[in-house]
């Protein structure tokens, strides 16, 4: 379910797909949707993410919310001075920008549809 303002999608680093998904799968009973050799999507109950090749650090992990209004939430994190770190940007699933809070930790914002965001004056 997609809430609209609320984390609903993790991203993970991971040195060995294979061996994170059977750890998870293992662990949580997660299920895996392969997009590639170096990405797998996961889904089990009331969480969704997905991993992808790297080398795991300490704040590599990548919190994703969900927008309705993709560009209006853009206006609204650059009102409180969160730093955009990518644009808007298309891809599979829909268009999605990173940015930076005040304290540099990076999260996403992403829609799965052409948002017609309010205009903001900033």
């Amino acid at each position: 379910m997609k809430t609209h303002e609320q984390i609903q999608y993790i991203e993970f680093l991971s040195n060995d797909l294979e061996q994170i998904k059977r750890f998870y799968k293992n662990a949580f009973n997660w299920k895996f949707t392969d997009f590639g050799p170096e990405y797998t999507a996961f889904e089990g109950k009331y969480i969704e993410g997905g991993f992808t090749v790297g080398v795991p650090v300490k704040g590599s992990i990548l919190p994703i919310i969900y927008s309705e209004k993709l560009e209006e939430t853009l206006g609204k994190v650059k009102f409180a001075k969160g730093k955009i770190v990518k644009e808007i940007f298309d891809f599979p699933g829909g268009r999605r920008f990173h940015f930076a809070d005040i304290d540099g930790n990076e999260l996403a914002v992403w829609s799965d549809k052409n948002s017609e965001g309010i205009q903001i004056d900033l």
